[in-house]
């Protein structure tokens, strides 16, 4: 699952640096994902909403339901 989930966040991450982002991977631990958003992304007051509202939707309907995304810091 975890080789799955990489292939996914690559997918994503060209969004994020399409508006001056980018996401680094911290830990994927069985269905927890942890992420750390970087540039743009990184600052944006949105951070939050783009983790659990974008990314980790995607994940959840693409690969497993139980999929947890959190924002290390």
């Amino acid at each position: 699952m975890e080789e799955r989930i990489r292939g996914k966040l690559e997918d994503l991450r060209g969004m994020l640096q399409a508006d001056g982002g980018d996401l680094e991977v911290v830990e994927i631990k069985d269905k927890d994902v942890s992420l750390r958003l970087k540039g743009a992304c990184g600052s944006c007051p949105h951070a939050t909403m783009t983790i659990k509202q974008g990314i980790e939707r995607v994940l959840r309907e693409e690969i497993d339901p139980g999929i947890t995304v959190t924002q290390a810091r």
